[in-house]
């Protein structure tokens, strides 16, 4: 029963980050994104500052611990000097206090050279450290530097991506139909195209027809003349002409759909 209710919640996490990826904005994200990349920057330039801090301190350690070697054995020698001094003079009590004094400066002379070479060991290895958390540091300054500039560009990329997909479902609205009541763009224009098409047609038909009107006007009138020049060339010659017809004029053409 755990083990099921484990993969449930861990399923519905899933779903959830898909949900949040789909409707996700992306200019959101990537402001998240460089501000946890300057987050992670700062975590690390302070992670930087401790390691170099812990150089810088060895060195001061070492620093002080030679001062008081150096101080050490001076001392030790002036004891010796003042040891033998009293012995040249016979002082006996004065010369095994000086003696002593001198094995002591001796002693912590040995304990400080040992406490330099260690701290000399430890300087060695935080400088180490020192280098490198400089050069991650330097590293991480670059890529931060890169994402930067990269934003801007990224940026605009994003609003070209959403001005194209606004072309695109706008061209997909025009090309495609969008429901049954609604036409789309391209059956809308065949639909007109085919309107007029018809519309020319019977305008053509229209035009043609008066055109043979015309020219069966013509072609009777042009009777009429032929015949009248016929009955003058017989006048001319004295023959009997019957009455040539009379022209026709335009107001004597009567259609024939007004006298239906």
């Amino acid at each position: 029963m755990l083990s099921y209710l484990r993969k449930r919640w861990n399923y519905l996490l899933a779903k959830l980050n898909l949900r949040h990826e789909e409707t996700a904005d992306p200019k959101v994200q990537l402001e998240q994104a460089i501000s946890e990349a300057k987050d992670q920057h700062r975590r690390l330039r302070e992670q930087a500052a401790n390691v170099v801090a812990n150089q810088k301190q060895t060195e001061l350690r070492i620093n002080d611990a030679l001062e008081k070697l150096e101080k050490t054995n001076a001392n030790a020698r002036q004891a010796v000097l003042m040891a033998e001094d009293a012995a040249a003079r016979g002082e006996t009590a004065k010369v095994d206090q000086y003696t002593s004094a001198a094995q002591q400066f001796a002693d912590r002379l040995l304990v400080l050279e040992e406490e330099i070479e260690s701290l000399k060991a430890m300087h060695f290895q935080a400088t180490e450290a020192a280098d490198q958390a400089k050069s991650a540091v330097k590293q991480n300054a670059q890529v931060l530097q890169k994402h930067l500039s990269e934003k801007s560009a990224l940026l605009s990329k994003l609003d070209q991506a959403k001005m194209q997909e606004t072309v695109n479902s706008a061209m997909s609205t025009l090309n495609e139909s969008i429901g049954d009541d609604v036409p789309s763009f391209d059956e809308v224009r065949a639909k007109i195209e085919a309107r007029y098409a018809k519309a020319s047609a019977v305008a053509e038909l229209n035009e043609s027809a008066v055109e043979s009107s015309m020219l069966e006007i013509e072609e009777a009138a042009r009777s009429v003349e032929a015949a009248a020049r016929l009955n003058q060339i017989k006048a001319d010659l004295g023959l009997n002409t019957a009455p040539a017809p009379e022209a026709i004029t335009e107001g004597e053409i009567v259609d024939d759909s007004d006298t239906a």
